[in-house]
């Protein structure tokens, strides 16, 4: 069994941001759903910025110019901890006005968006990726099976 985690929700930037209830509750289905189990107290931070900060983000982690909708950064042990101890499994990153213009282009509404990129923010932070052809068929349907519990339409449906 999965354990329900802290989820830290900090707002840096201006935009339409879901509520931290909401934040919290796609957090909470990716890792509950995610098939991965975390079985100690564990704390995800989720920061919400503005296309110059991830900007920044993506070209110092990942040497890629550019804004991007999401980035996560994963925890890990750290030794010498009683095994009760609150677990950091990471930090997501996601820029409000990615998502928002994303969800424009794509025809989504901006709160299914969000679930999505809360969804795949976590599940990286549990160790999925999509790297080749079979991991990212992995990622997808676990996305979209986790997105489809909330009622949000499968966001890899091409049309």
């Amino acid at each position: 069994m999965s354990s329900v985690p802290t989820v830290d929700v900090q707002v840096a930037c201006d935009g339409e941001v879901p509520a931290e209830a909401d934040i919290q509750k796609w957090v909470s289905a990716a890792l509950g759903q995610s098939g991965r189990v975390v079985d100690r107290p564990c704390e995800i931070a989720v920061r919400v910025v503005d296309a110059e900060e991830i900007q920044t983000l993506n070209e110092l982690y990942r040497k890629k110019d550019g804004a991007t909708n999401v980035l996560s950064f994963p925890g890990g042990e750290m030794a010498g901890l009683p095994d009760e101890a609150t677990r950091m499994l990471g930090d997501i990153v996601i820029c409000a006005s990615v998502v928002a213009r994303e969800a424009a282009e794509q025809d989504k509404a901006l709160a299914d968006h969000w679930a999505h990129m809360l969804v795949h923010g976590t599940l990286h932070l549990l160790g999925f990726d999509h790297n080749t052809d079979t991991e990212a068929a992995k990622m997808e349907a676990l996305e979209t099976s986790i997105l489809a519990t909330g009622h949000v339409p499968d966001p890899y449906q091409r049309s």
